[in-house]
């Protein structure tokens, strides 16, 4: 296992990403941290701060509670749209057009990927911006947001709900299976500002050691992959993913 930080990013793993056919990031919490956005369990903030996470986002509270739900997300979004993708967004996009094939794989639901240019992406944890019929599960785009209560599917009149997996809830089943696949198929996984605690997510470095991948852990902070990853380099991604692309760029010119 490789310790470095920038600048010192060790030559072997710049020549093996430029050489891999398939890489994959899977990003989490950390990388949309350093847009200033609150992770989950963080941003119960101000009139928030009484609530437990499982007290609103979970289908259990939804179904007591939904107008508390929902104001919660819609508080949520307004932060999001707020925020701006960082360096280390860019820096992946950037990745994305220098690579061979590229997936990345989110645990974040802010959308700051998109934003920031990359398009090859799978949300697993859904996604903030949309919203869907609680029943149904259509995405909605457009509703009446009364005052007093969640507001409603205008076809089949069920609450909407924001368009995100909660507590208690099943990833997406097509997310989730691109996911395992590119894990099983791809040269190199960046793992990049995750805890690597938060399952099925954190089972899939495993999928791609299995395949004799590279996996490489881009974290300020030690985690339970830390001892078996190939490389870490102990840096936020903002700084680190540049100096990395940096170099890839130098590597091909």
């Amino acid at each position: 296992m490789n310790i470095s930080s920038p600048p010192a990013i060790d030559t072997a793993l710049v020549a093996s990403l430029r050489a891999a056919r398939l890489v994959v990031a899977l990003t989490g919490a950390g990388i949309s941290a350093e847009s200033g956005l609150a992770t989950f369990r963080d941003a119960q903030t101000g009139l928030w701060a009484r609530y437990d996470p499982r007290e609103l986002a979970t289908p259990s509270a939804f179904a007591r509670n939904p107008k508390l739900v929902w104001d919660w997300y819609a508080w949520r979004r307004e932060c999001v749209a707020a925020a701006q993708p960082n360096p280390g967004h860019f820096a992946l996009a950037d990745l994305e057009r220098r690579a061979h094939d590229f997936l990345l794989i989110t645990q974040n639901v802010d959308g700051l990927h998109q934003r920031a240019g990359t398009r090859n992406v799978v949300e697993l944890h859904g996604s903030i911006a949309r919203v869907k019929c609680s029943r149904e599960g259509t995405l909605v785009e457009h509703w009446d947001a009364p005052s007093n209560e969640a507001p409603r599917c205008a076809n089949c009149g069920a609450f909407l709900r924001p368009d995100v997996v909660w507590f208690e809830e099943m990833l997406p089943e097509r997310s989730l299976a691109a996911a395992e696949d590119a894990a099983r198929r791809c040269d190199a996984l960046l793992v990049i500002g995750t805890s690597a605690e938060v399952y099925p997510a954190a089972a899939l470095p495993g999928l791609a050691r299995e395949r004799g991948a590279l996996v490489v852990e881009i974290n300020p902070n030690p985690t339970p992959l830390s001892m078996t990853a190939d490389y870490v380099l102990r840096a936020a991604a903002g700084v680190l993913l540049p100096a990395l692309v940096d170099r890839l760029a130098c590597a091909d010119d």
